[in-house]
């Protein structure tokens, strides 16, 4: 049995490196108290380096024992490139003494070394990337295996990613395994989580919400029973219907502030787990075996965090929310958005998960554009005792009125990171129709950032360029007045969106290079993309890599990938009913799959490598079990 500790550690998560360049480092952590701390830097060239951090951080008090620490660093002199610089981030004790990173956190060392380190990258020229990483799911962790990896190369630091590009579904606020609900419940006791007061539920606040009987796969039951909560429902806990892509604990959705903040802290460090202590709660015969089996899955999960904590102690990470980070079809459609903003504790639900993703993911990603919407947060804490209410509902209107998540990485390729999530383009034939990922006037904002560009990678969290036949089944659920059945989100599911879209690909100003990364679908493949019949065409290539620790449905996407062969077959006439009928898509074939397949389905991370053109070079799957899947170049025509 694994021994709980006592007394609480200074440092619960961390350091994670965000956004890094030569001059200014981006680092973010949750300690137990607010934290004197310096950063001693060595790049094995010049004298080491020591700097202080008193002015160089922002503390937010989430709890009694719980602060981010938000750590933005500028540098006097620029720090050399594609090099390892080892780093310690030292802590002052209570006693005064500066205690080093390999004393309070020595799993973030790799064997050989006495301290981590981080490479930063004269160009984009290699990136990890992936999404979809649920604890529960009955697979190993891609996390692990992007370590295992790094390991093996810590002697060669030319061959290090430049990223760690996470795009989407980072934690699952939505799809919450029984014993991580209960460890969440565990963890905001121990260190003393914010509450805050529920408007709409049948419990009066927080407390009353962790010790409800319904807390347990039965978080449906705590809305008021009544008419107007019906769709609510079906929204927020119906995930168990659906026949692809559920969200089978859907009924454990995380609702509070203090849940969501807890969450982070337990899919990104093993410490957390190492000071709380949870027994199974009272529960029926049914929910009692899913908690057993949870239990299993949830412990080799924890098993593999000190080596998720390394990895994110040595890669910078770039993040963007997809659906799970907030909750199941976000934004969907324009029903779907009147239905969950117009109730007062669905709206706290999915702003709770804003503020947790502005706390925990996206400051890091942009710290100039969101400072101001950090320092807000930092306030809407400052008092003792459960958050107010009215400051609290503010802020998250301001959240979701918010225009700016998406955000840009200048390099060789450039790196444009699209918010697919709070900018949708509504339909205007029918609110139960998919809205458009991206409006007209945030499509055009991107069209700008790619005009005259000769190369970029753009973070689309669903692919631009999916699979036809899935596409096609989601058309067909939504003529049926049926999208949120089966995630019917993709680009080409809005008229107007996916024209824009694809007018951008043929503008005559568009020439380059242009590799779009994706997740968000539970399996992986690769395409390589051509304007048909246009000279100075951009090449392009959708790049999808999911899950991290997800899969889909073995046998179904074996049958979607068969027939999708079949059916849309390059001289196939089914291609012309299609909106991709002007361009030509050659995928590209796993090298360690079955003759034909072209989806790859297991749990693992995308490793792309770049030509200083930002043309792909190698594009592989590293997969959480241990091997890899390689993407080699189609037979492309010369004429086209």
């Amino acid at each position: 049995m694994t021994r709980i500790a006592t007394t609480l550690p200074d440092v619960l998560v961390g350091p994670l490196l965000r956004r890094l360049s030569p001059s200014r480092l981006v680092l973010w952590l949750v300690a137990t108290r607010p934290l004197t701390m310096q950063l001693v830097l060595n790049s094995g060239q010049d004298a080491q380096q020591t700097y202080a951090l008193d002015n160089a951080h922002q503390c937010v008090a989430i709890g009694r024992h719980a602060y981010i620490h938000a750590i933005d660093l500028r540098l006097p002199v620029a720090l050399p490139t594609d090099t390892r610089i080892a780093y310690d981030l030292q802590v002052k004790s209570q006693e005064g003494q500066w205690r080093p990173l390999p004393e309070w956190a020595p799993w973030l060392c790799h064997d050989g070394y006495d301290s981590p380190g981080f490479v930063l990258a004269s160009r984009h020229h290699r990136l990890m990337h992936g999404s979809c990483r649920k604890p529960h799911h009955e697979s190993a962790d891609g996390l692990v295996r992007a370590d295992s990896w790094l390991a093996e190369r810590q002697e060669t630091p030319s061959e290090w990613p430049a990223w760690l590009l996470m795009t989407g579904d980072q934690v699952y606020v939505d799809d919450v395994a029984g014993p991580m609900l209960r460890a969440v419940h565990a963890l905001i006791a121990r260190l003393g989580l914010v509450d805050e007061w529920l408007e709409g539920a049948t419990v009066e606040d927080s407390q009353a919400l962790y010790n409800a009987p319904e807390s347990y796969y039965h978080r449906e039951a705590l809305l008021p029973d009544v008419t107007s909560n019906a769709a609510l429902r079906e929204r927020f806990f119906g995930g168990v219907k659906k026949p692809v892509f559920t969200s089978a604990n859907a009924q454990n959705h995380l609702m509070t502030l203090a849940e969501m903040l807890a969450m982070y802290c337990l899919v990104w460090s093993p410490t957390p787990w190492q000071v709380i202590a949870y027994e199974a709660p009272a529960l029926g015969e049914k929910e009692a075996e899913a908690y057993r089996e949870e239990q299993a899955i949830i412990e080799a999960f924890v098993e593999g965090l000190p080596q998720c904590a390394r990895l994110m102690a040595h890669v910078p990470s770039l993040m963007i929310f997809d659906d799970h980070d907030v909750t199941d079809d976000w934004n969907l459609t324009a029903d779907w958005e009147r239905c969950a903003y117009g109730h007062p504790f669905s709206k706290r639900i999915i702003g709770n998960a804003l503020v947790a993703y502005l706390l925990c993911q996206g400051w890091g990603n942009a710290p100039d554009k969101l400072n101001p919407l950090l320092h807000q947060a930092i306030t809407l804490f400052d008092d003792v005792g459960p958050l107010k209410p009215d400051h609290q509902d503010a802020f998250i209107e301001q959240l979701l009125r918010f225009q700016g998540w998406e955000f840009q990485v200048p390099g060789t390729p450039t790196l444009i990171v699209l918010d697919t999530r709070t900018r949708r383009w509504r339909s205007e034939r029918s609110p139960n129709r998919p809205s458009g990922l991206m409006d007209w006037e945030a499509l055009m904002e991107m069209q700008q950032a790619l005009l005259g560009t000769q190369s970029a990678v753009i973070v689309s969290p669903a692919p631009m360029f999916g699979v036809k036949l899935i596409e096609g089944i989601q058309k067909l659920f939504t003529l049926a007045g049926k999208p949120l059945v089966v995630d019917a989100e993709n680009w080409m599911a809005h008229r107007g969106a996916a024209n824009v879209l694809l007018h951008i690909w043929r503008h005559s100003k568009t020439p380059g290079n242009y590799v779009i990364l994706s997740g968000d679908v539970h399996y992986s493949f690769a395409y390589d993309i051509v304007v048909r019949r246009q000279k100075r065409a951009p090449q392009l290539w959708q790049i999808t890599s999911s899950g991290v620790k997800n899969t889909f449905p073995k046998q179904l996407l074996n049958t979607f990938d068969r027939l999708n062969r079949w059916l849309y077959a390059p001289l196939s006439p089914l291609n012309w009913f299609t909106k991709r009928r002007k361009l030509s898509i050659y995928p590209r074939d796993p090298d360690q799959a079955s003759a034909g397949e072209r989806l790859w389905n297991a749990s693992g991370i995308g490793l792309v490598s770049l030509d200083e053109q930002g043309k792909p070079t190698d594009i592989r799957q590293l997969d959480a079990s241990g091997g890899e899947a390689v993407f080699p170049p189609p037979a492309i025509p010369t004429d086209t």
